[in-house]
């Protein structure tokens, strides 16, 4: 007679298949969990706390799947586990490779609209895919192991409902014991409880609790959006937070207090005023219903607000063309290969420590950043989700109220990110390949053909405002697949020679497209008698992040790490000026009001979440993941911690201070976007 039981054991047969049964889908789900996180941020990025996390969720969820599926029958249940498998497999699949050419995670409303960006961007996603193939055979293996081995241990007969009960209450406690810990852990400078409970950020949200709870996150977030409301009050936060109005360092640009006794002559002392609009926010408040607005009104009201300075209306009256630059960074700067790039950086306004971040939806929300000096809303299209606000502060609409001409062009599908919505939005004329911009479209298109196509269309009307968005600079850097890079081919043999990578010097050659294209721009201009009336603002969309980390390090002059990674160059320059030099720490997000006041246009700075470079206000980069750098040192999100600057004495509790100023930066610029509030500030 055959035995029960298994040989030399006391354990019955079918028992380890039913053990299978139960942690196929638990262990799983935590071991893609894993496979992607170390695909991301390597070993180093993942620590216990984090493991346990994402354990107890990929377990919760597991243990659901398995009650869920308690009353299918056998075959079914075969069928189905081979489904559920299989898009848990696409999931984590999908987001490796969106890492893998993005550096970030993707959203529920991109996946929506993944059609846009692989009809664009298709050789991207397939160049993605073979970079993450590795990661990709790994994920494949629960799958493989289920097709072979689930009907072994889906054969048992155990009852059903029992199946569901312990399915069921296996989720509830995995599920309550990740919330118990994560509720609890309030230490640290952004403690886990905060991210979870008080914010959505994918980029925070993925290393600390795994993929498939920031997917559910995302979700809660669509269905219950995030009221300002629902964060801890200020008596709800430990009072730790010290006076940090001391010694903030000597990086500041302007000295606003004047030198009484200069040349031995007694001077009036030069009173700049707040840059500030006439709001009455106390009317504002005692007229609002609405709670959330009314908080809205009284955080604007109480903001410091940046002053004038010696720049204000430096450049008031002049033309402006102002170019957002696919991928331009301090790395395509070279004397022999961007000499023009490379004059216009040193002859304007040169901004020392300029960092332009990358954001959640790439180019778009780094045009958003650039100008509108707000911060995307996480898991939109920022851009996209504006075209039906009210928008006073862009420089299209501004302007075009003076008598400018306002026009705008890109020389890529003029409707991809909805760009045809929100462009005409902020005050443009706008045209792209599609409608009324004809460019040869090759894969990029070329700048430089763009500026031959347009300067004539506006050169001759004096004032001009021009906003350009280009796309020469876009990766993959290889000399088969973008024809930008193959173009300049030849000019960058030199590079190649030296020792240099095929991807550092294939992007280099890209950029040489866009500096060919400022150099036709100028020209343009001087010869139309126009160049010494005409401003030039330059910035990058975000750093290249088609480069591998050691190709990037080629081209710097500086050590990459997470941070360092977007430094970059901001260009404002005019034929007239001589250079100036800025050393304080700024960012994209400062661009606009910056320029506001350069062209001393209507821009209250309380509304704005950047701040006017050339003014005493005080330094803050801002980065996707809430990382932030003062002068006083830089805080560290990825691992929670703040270094101070070498030989600066930082007063306590003053990282957290910070944070809570940059927290508020991403929840009331998300508040006016999705409240349209500056539409109810200026009754529009």
């Amino acid at each position: 007679m055959k035995s029960r039981y298994y040989y030399g054991s006391d354990m019955p047969r079918g028992v380890g298949w039913r053990i299978a049964d139960i942690l196929f889908f638990p262990v799983s789900i935590f071991y893609m969990e894993i496979t992607v996180a170390i695909h991301a941020f390597g070993f180093g990025g993942i620590n216990v706390w984090n493991t346990v996390y994402i354990l107890l969720f990929s377990f919760s969820a597991g243990a659901l799947i398995y009650g869920l599926c308690a009353f299918i029958p056998t075959k079914g249940r075969y069928v189905t586990g081979i489904v559920l498998i299989s898009l848990l497999t696409i999931l984590y699949g999908t987001q490796a490779v969106y890492y893998t050419v993005f550096k970030t995670f993707t959203v529920i409303s991109s996946v929506l609209r993944a059609g846009d960006v692989l009809g664009d961007f298709g050789e991207q996603a397939v160049q993605g895919i073979w970079r993450s193939g590795l990661t990709i055979l790994f994920l494949l293996l629960p799958l493989i192991i289920y097709i072979v081995l689930a009907r072994r241990f889906l054969s048992h007969r155990r009852p059903r409902w029992k199946r569901a009960v312990a399915g069921l209450a296996g989720a509830i406690v995995f599920y309550a014991g990740a919330l118990c810990g994560i509720y609890m852990h309030t230490g640290g400078i952004m403690s886990d409880r905060y991210v979870y409970f008080d914010t959505f950020s994918p980029v925070l949200s993925v290393p600390r609790f795994g993929i498939l709870t920031t997917l559910r996150l995302d979700i809660e977030n669509m269905i219950f959006p995030q009221d300002i409301l629902d964060r801890p009050s200020d008596e709800e936060k430990e009072e730790d937070a010290a006076d940090t109005s001391g010694e903030t360092g000597d990086d500041q640009i302007t000295d606003n207090e004047p030198d009484d006794e200069a040349d031995g002559i007694d001077e009036e002392p030069v009173v700049f005023e707040p840059r500030v609009l006439e709001i009455d926010f106390d009317q504002l408040i005692a007229q609002e219903t609405n709670d959330t607005i009314k908080n809205m009104h009284q955080y604007f009201k109480n903001v410091e607000p940046t002053m004038e300075n010696e720049y204000t209306g430096m450049f008031k009256g002049k033309n402006l063309i102002w170019i957002v630059a696919e991928a331009f960074s301090s790395y395509a700067l070279d004397e022999t290969h961007t000499p023009t790039l490379s004059k216009l950086a040193r002859e304007g306004f040169v901004f020392n420590n300029f960092y332009n971040p990358v954001w959640g939806v790439s180019t778009s929300d780094g045009e958003y950043v650039t100008l509108t000096s707000l911060i995307p809303k996480s898991g939109v299209w920022s851009f996209s989700r504006s075209s039906d606000n009210y928008m006073p502060f862009a420089f299209g609409n501004m302007l075009r109220e003076t008598g400018y001409n306002t026009l705008a062009y890109h020389n890529h599908t003029y409707t991809y990110y909805d760009r045809d919505s929100s462009h005409p939005n902020m005050g443009y004329d706008y045209k792209g390949v599609g409608n009324g911009l004809e460019v040869e479209t090759t894969w990029p298109e070329s700048d430089l053909e763009m500026m031959e196509k347009t300067v004539g269309e506006y050169s001759k009307s004096e004032p001009f405002h021009v906003y350009y968005l280009t796309v020469s600079g876009h990766m993959n850097y290889n000399f088969y697949g973008n024809m930008m890079c193959y173009k300049h081919r030849d000019d960058v043999q030199d590079m190649l020679d030296a020792g240099y990578s095929e991807a550092a010097s294939a992007y280099v050659a890209c950029q040489m497209e866009f500096d060919q294209a400022v150099e036709y721009l100028i020209d343009s201009l001087e010869d139309a008698g126009v160049l010494d009336d005409t401003v030039i603002v330059i910035s990058g969309d975000h750093y290249p992040y088609g480069l591998e980390t050691e190709q990037i390090q080629e081209l710097s002059d500086w050590e990459i790490d997470s941070m360092e990674v977007h430094r970059s160059t901001l260009i404002i320059w005019n034929s007239q000026m001589e250079p100036v030099s800025v050393d304080k720490y700024c960012s994209s997000l400062d661009i606009m009001p910056t320029l506001a006041n350069l062209f001393d246009l209507p821009v209250d700075s309380r509304l704005v979440m950047g701040r006017d470079i050339l003014s005493d206000a005080d330094p803050l980069v801002i980065f996707n993941d809430r990382s932030f750098i003062t002068d006083m040192g830089r805080y560290d999100a990825s691992t929670d911690t703040f270094t101070p600057n070498e030989g600066v004495q930082v007063p306590e509790g003053y990282a957290a201070e910070i944070l809570d100023q940059v927290n508020d930066k991403f929840d009331y610029s998300r508040m006016i976007l999705d409240y349209d509030y500056y539409a109810k500030v200026f009754e529009n």
